[in-house]
């Protein structure tokens, strides 16, 4: 059993996988491409990323990989708590520059599957965060891409602020969205 929502941005899906638990503890199916399928979601998954944030209030993002090497990511919480970000870079889109946000923990389960045309990002809610993301495209070091996570403009509604979060020097330099050319029409 897989529930599947759309987020207030509709190509962004909010999926919550059936677990099962007994004695022993807890079983989920966090994956199957027939259950998957059956829900209109039909991506080809060819490589897992998994992070692990020591820090609460460690920011990673906003990433995304430009044509040929975009991806559609399927995201999850191993151990701890974040919150997951998009922002819709597609230009042609109702919702171009509009970004949703949804917590995602180990313990409520829930997945984000970004598609193609959105930065995607995260803050760590809790210490010791892994997170587990399954993409569409190999990395692509030319065509690895960013945003400013903390872009005014954009108003992103992080729970850290920008003096306490814990950064990469990579994305203390990602342009302002104002500044990012178009990627995906």
């Amino acid at each position: 059993m897989l529930t599947v929502t759309p987020a207030a941005i509709e190509d962004i899906k909010i999926l919550i996988p059936r677990s099962f638990a007994d004695a022993r503890g807890i079983f989920t199916e966090t994956y199957n491409r027939q259950r998957f399928r059956e829900h209109g979601i039909d991506q080809d998954f060819v490589q897992d990323n998994q992070s692990l944030s020591r820090d609460t209030g460690t920011v990673r993002g906003l990433h995304f990989q430009s044509h040929p090497a975009a991806q559609d990511k399927l995201v999850r919480v191993l151990r701890g708590s974040i919150l997951d970000v998009a922002v819709d870079l597609r230009r042609s889109s109702p919702t171009y520059g509009k970004w949703i946000s949804e917590t995602l923990s180990a313990e409520n389960g829930k997945q984000l599957l970004v598609p193609v045309g959105f930065a995607h990002g995260f803050c760590t809610l809790e210490p010791n965060t892994y997170v587990l993301y399954k993409v569409t495209n190999f990395y692509s070091a030319e065509h690895d891409l960013g945003l400013a996570w903390d872009d005014p403009d954009l108003a992103i509604d992080w729970p850290v602020s920008t003096t306490s979060a814990v950064l990469s020097d990579k994305d203390r330099r990602q342009p302002f969205f104002k500044k990012l050319p178009v990627h995906f029409e």
